[in-house]
Formats: C-alpha cells, sequence, structure tokens
C-alpha cells in the first residue's frame, strides 16, 4: 500500500525572506506583481495580515492603511524555484518528492517511514527540521495524496490516516480540500454542501451532470478509486542503495563500513543482471543540509565490492562530514553488460583482459587522475610521430600492428629536439652530443634505419635515426635530418629508451 506525505508552507515566501534578512522579523512587509495594470499583493507576512492586510490586495490600499509597509517584487516562478530546491533537500527523507504549486511538497513515504522509526516520528522529524530552518509548515500522511493534501491544509484531528480511512478523515471537511476549481466551490456552497460529508454519497451521473468530470476525477483521487502520480524533482536511477545512519556519521572507519554495506547490496543487483559499474556517485546527507559528493569510475565493468570499495577509499579524505553525515545515497551513473572471459587449463599472458591490470589502472586513476593514463596503439604510417595515437578505451583494438623489425623508445618526445653533435664522416653516428647543457659521450651506438618522408602527406627531408648509448647506460634515440653536410648537419633528440 502506497503512503504519501503532503507538507503545506502556510507563507513561503515571507518565512524564506525572513531567513535571508532577520532585520525584517515583526515588520509588516507584502511581496506584489503587476496584474491587469494594478501592482497587486501575491503573499504577506503575518505582521501585515494583523492589520488588515492579505494576498489579493492591491498594494495602493495596503499603504493606505499602513503607509511604511515595505514590498518586494515577487520574482516570476520564485515560488517554484524555492519549492524545487526544499525538494531536493528532503530527498533525503525519500527517494520520490515532487513539489505541489503554489505551496506544497508531496513526498512517497512508501517503504522510508519505518528508518525513524515510524509515521509519527517520520512526520515530526520531517516538519521540525523545516520548522527549525524557518518556515511555517503542516503535514499529513494518508494513502492518497488527495487526502494527505486535504489534511494537511485544512484537517483539525490527527495529521496521520490510518490506511484505508480516507473516507471517513474527509467527511467533514470543507469542499476547497477536493482541490476543486473556485467556480465549483461557490456552486456547492449555493446548494448548502458545505462539507464533503453532504454530497459525497450521491450517485455518479448526478454529480457529473451538476458538477463536472472534474468534481468526479478529485472525489476519486483523494479516496484512492482514481489514480495519480507524482513527478519528481530527481528522478531516481536504476540502481541506487541508500543507508539512513541510526546516528550521524563522522569517522573515516565508519564512513568505509557504510560504503562497504552499499556497495555489497548494489553489486549483488548489478550481477543478478549480469551488468557491471563503470562510474558511481556517493552522495553524504549532512545535518547541517550540505551535501558530500564522491564520484569513482572504472575502466572496466565490474561488481567486485573489494575493488570498487578501495576506489572509493581513495576519495574518503575528500568527504568533509562536519557535523555528521545522517543519509548515504550510492548511484551507479553508467553500468555496462559484463562478458566473463573463457578461463584457460593452463595459465598464459592475459594482457589487457588481465582483471589485476585493470584494478591497477583504476587505482591509480584515482590517486593521480584519469588523465595522466594513456594507452596508445599503432597507426598505419612510418613518419614516427603519425604511427600511434591515444585508444580512446582499454578495449580498443586496431588490426594494425606494432614496428618490431626495429626497436622504438618507450618515451617519445612530442616534438624533437634540437642537440648539437659531433660526428666524424658521413653515415657514422655521434661521438657525443649536447642536450640540455649536459655532455653526453657515446659509448655504444646503432643504425642509420633511413625513414623517409609521407610525401603524400607533407614534403620534407628523410631522417637517418640511430640507437645512442652514453657512458652512463643511458640509450637515446636520434636522427640526422636530411643528407650529411660539412657545414651544417641538423641533428635531433626524438625519444628516450628505458
Amino acid at each position: 500500500m502506497s503512503r504519501y506525505l503532503s507538507i503545506y508552507f502556510t507563507n513561503l515566501l515571507t518565512d524564506y525572506l525572513a531567513i535571508k534578512k532577520p532585520a525584517l522579523k515583526n515588520k509588516a512587509y507584502v511581496f506584489t506583481m503587476s496584474q491587469k495594470n494594478r501592482i497587486m499583493i501575491t503573499a504577506t507576512s503575518m505582521e501585515a495580515e494583523k492589520q488588515g492586510i492579505f494576498a489579493g490586495t492591491a498594494l495602493a490600499d495596503a499603504k493606505a492603511l499602513v503607509p511604511d509597509i515595505l514590498a518586494f517584487d515577487d520574482e516570476l516562478n520564485f515560488n517554484k524555484k524555492l519549492l524545487v530546491r526544499l525538494a531536493k533537500w528532503l530527498v533525503r527523507y525519500s527517494p520520490v518528492v515532487a513539489i505541489d504549486l503554489p505551496d506544497g511538497i508531496i513526498i512517497d513515504s512508501s517503504g522510508c517511514s519505518h528508518l525513524l522509526g515510524g509515521e509519527e516520528n517520520y512526520l515530526q522529524t520531517i516538519l521540525g527540521k523545516l520548522t527549525e530552518s524557518g518556515y511555517n509548515c503542516s503535514g499529513s500522511i494518508s494513502d492518497t495524496i488527495g487526502a494527505s493534501w486535504a489534511i494537511a491544509r485544512l484537517g483539525n484531528k490527527s495529521p496521520i490516516i490510518a490506511s484505508g480511512q480516507q473516507y471517513n478523515a474527509l467527511l467533514n471537511l470543507p469542499p476547497m480540500a477536493l482541490r476543486l476549481e473556485q467556480q465549483i466551490i461557490q456552486r456547492l456552497h449555493k446548494l448548502g454542501f458545505d462539507k464533503i460529508g453532504k454530497f459525497i454519497q450521491l450517485p455518479a451521473a448526478m454529480l457529473r451532470r451538476r458538477f463536472g468530470q472534474e468534481m468526479l476525477l478529485r472525489l476519486g483521487q483523494a479516496l484512492g478509486t482514481e489514480e495519480e502520480t507524482l513527478t519528481p524533482v530527481l528522478v531516481k536511477a536504476p540502481f541506487e542503495e541508500r543507508l539512513f545512519c541510526l546516528e550521524p556519521i563522522r569517522t573515516k572507519p565508519a564512513i568505509e563500513i557504510a560504503i562497504e554495506k552499499l556497495l555489497g547490496t548494489l553489486c549483488d543487483r548489478l550481477a543478478k543482471e549480469g551488468l557491471g559499474l563503470r562510474s558511481a556517485e556517493l552522495k553524504g546527507y549532512r545535518l547541517d543540509g550540505k551535501v558530500t559528493e564522491t564520484k569513482i569510475g572504472t575502466n572496466q565493468p565490474t561488481h567486485q565490492v573489494t575493488h570498487l570499495a578501495k576506489l572509493f577509499e581513495l576519495k574518503i579524505d575528500q568527504i568533509e562530514p562536519d557535523l555528521g553525515i545522517e543519509l548515504f545515497i550510492l548511484t551507479a551513473t553508467k553500468t555496462e553488460p559484463i562478458h566473463t572471459a573463457q578461463e584457460k587449463l593452463w595459465s598464459g599472458k592475459p594482457g589487457l583482459a588481465d582483471q589485476g591490470l585493470a584494478q591497477l589502472l583504476d587505482r591509480l586513476a584515482g590517486k593521480v587522475g584519469a588523465q595522466a593514463i594513456r594507452r596508445y596503439i599503432p597507426q598505419a604510417h612510418y613518419w614516427p610521430e603519425r604511427s600511434l595515437r591515444p585508444a580512446v578505451s582499454l578495449e580498443e583494438k586496431t588490426e594494425v600492428k606494432w614496428q618490431k623489425s626495429n626497436p622504438r623508445p618507450i618515451e617519445m618526445l612530442h616534438k624533437p629536439a634540437a642537440i648539437q653533435v659531433t660526428a666524424p664522416i658521413p653515415d657514422y653516428p655521434p661521438m657525443n652530443f649536447r642536450y640540455r647543457d649536459e655532455l653526453h659521450l657515446v659509448a655504444k651506438a646503432d643504425g642509420p634505419e633511413r625513414i623517409e618522408q609521407e610525401w603524400w602527406m607533407q614534403q620534407g627531408e628523410h631522417r637517418d635515426y640511430y640507437i645512442l648509448e652514453d657512458d652512463k647506460g643511458r640509450r637515446y634515440w636520434v636522427f640526422r635530418s636530411g643528407h650529411y653536410n660539412e657545414e651544417h648537419s641538423a641533428w635531433f633528440l626524438h625519444g628516450f629508451f628505458a
């Protein structure tokens, strides 16, 4: 059985202004908006109401009563923006929270109230938090949105309606409790129907003929015979887990335990669906109303709790619990199917399919950032700068094979660096070279390897490459651009061997 909590804010705009500007406390002020060439009051403070000024009054009339009254422009859709902000804050108490313009919020509390010790404590906790923040509000819980809306605004008994008892709870309420148009409400009062109980048992055909289909729709929604849906401010992800803490969490070990518990439940669900996690987001809702966010990503889909817990462990120091975190929400923001590789009878070289490698890369990404990890694959070019490119992912493959006939350096400069070289005669390797003001004496050398320019892409000289090892055992990849010239030969350093 579904249960809904309706929250009614008595004076939303003025409460918000009083929170932001405490100096206005106990002062008369109003919010205004232009309507039909007149400036009309849309909301008033309690002090203004005490002096006989209410919403719907013209500002000129209000100033005649209270000359020094303060007036503020009612920003377009400000009510909605404020309700959305409050609704997002209330997501900590339920994953389904929707705004109810112009002055309410509806929460689907099904399966949530037991986390706070039952519906009574659940309602008191939420209203208490809002009251502490400075908002005057009331609320009610029942089986239907319509009944909760009515009791929150017009009920004078228990705000919690037992399951199946919304019919009795509505009997003594006025027709406006059904959220009817003003025209229908006036017609009902003219006929003497000042309470819902006086017409609730009339035949449906009679009510439809006299008051239209809206009457039956609203009545059915309040009683639960007509369906009514919510549009949440935040759509719940397909794979999301929540952990409400009995006591606010502040310590690192407690946060680690919470993460492991959430991961255990989430990974079990993913495994049953044959899915693995590629990225996840952990939100911590603090006592002061702020939300901490922590994100992780993986190179391959996985549902291994131990590995994912280690990735979050690297980010725990970034979580600021402040006075304590009362709710954790773990969301799998991206999932992918897991394709289990066939195991071999004897051990071999799994290469990129090695789960250990993928997990190592995930941990490194968590420490130094994913942008610091690169994988390259070969391209069909002879010119060294064009012979490789960054891979899109760990799984990307290409039919082009790596150059194996002649070794290539592990680290290659993005742009070859000019060096000063002493070479004996043409086609002989250098005897020494100077790079960054350091003289390197060549102990061993191999080459040359001639690589011609790709004329269909760019015009220029060929290159003669040499592998050089200096007297300290360091190995370099250098080349001479074009043919040897006694007056000037251009030499460059292009890479470093391990």
